[in-house]
């Protein structure tokens, strides 16, 4: 076997080492690259996975990834040095930004520091040319500790209209996983979407969710997609009508076309 010569060598090298450093030689693999940001309600069921099987299921080349901490807030995630170098070692497409579950019914800390937040963290996304994305959460089973919040009901409302208030004033996309969490438990009052703790997703909530994700990022109803995440067809289905009609039935309160 004949060796390479090294003057060959000498030229190659410095295109194998550009290669391997470039964050985009992956990306052209790949037509949709999502970064997920936010805690457990984002890695519980691995939401990001279920969301990439569902648009590969639905022919999309999509690529995830997360950074996903136990109880953070997005305050943080913007002040975290792991969390800035992810957001730039990729050529992202969409960043999705979750908040702390609790942090949207309290008006200090949505002022104080969920607002903040996003703003710092839509500005590091925007630099590097993604798309930002809030991921609505749901409300508690049985409501919110703050004040003047009684109830799953007045809590889910509260922090539908924090995540609108940003999104509007930074003009970026909501994906409305608590509307449609209060749409699918008032279409069907037996259905429960919590675990235990009243607060974590069943694996059917995070599905719910991830269709959510995919209407709203992907542009396309996720509508009898094949990837059901072990739940039963029918389950599926309706969790995929559910988000597809509760994005598409106030796309402008959501920032979407």
């Amino acid at each position: 076997m004949k060796t390479i010569p090294r003057t060959i060598l000498a030229l190659l090298l410095p295109l194998f080492l550009a290669a391997c450093s470039n964050p985009g030689a992956d990306s052209a693999q790949y037509d949709t690259q999502v970064l997920f940001i936010g805690n457990s309600h984002t890695f519980h069921n691995d939401v990001p996975k279920m969301f990439e099987s569902m648009a590969r299921a639905g022919g999309h080349s999509v690529k995830t990834d997360m950074v996903a901490h136990g109880g953070w807030t997005l305050l943080e995630h913007a002040q975290s040095a792991e969390t800035t170098q992810k957001i730039r070692s990729e050529e992202w497409d969409y960043v999705v930004l979750q908040e702390q579950g609790d942090v949207p019914s309290f008006s200090s800390s949505r002022e104080h520091e969920m607002y903040p937040a996003i703003r710092g963290l839509h500005n590091e996304i925007s630099a590097r040319g993604a798309e930002t994305v809030l991921f609505m959460t749901w409300g508690h089973r049985d409501g919110s500790l703050a004040e003047g919040v009684v109830g799953y009901n007045a809590e889910s409302a509260v922090v539908e209209n924090t995540y609108v208030t940003i999104g509007n004033e930074l003009d970026v996309a909501i994906a409305p996983v608590g509307v449609a969490w209060w749409t699918a438990m008032r279409s069907n009052p037996n259905l429960d979407l919590w675990v235990d703790d009243g607060n974590h997703a069943t694996k059917e909530g995070s599905y719910l969710a991830a269709s959510v994700l995919y209407r709203v990022i992907l542009g396309q109803s996720p509508g009898r997609n094949s990837y059901a995440a072990g739940i039963s067809d029918d389950w599926a289905l309706f969790f995929q009508t559910v988000a597809a009609e509760t994005v598409s039935a106030n796309a402008s309160r959501w920032n979407l076309p």
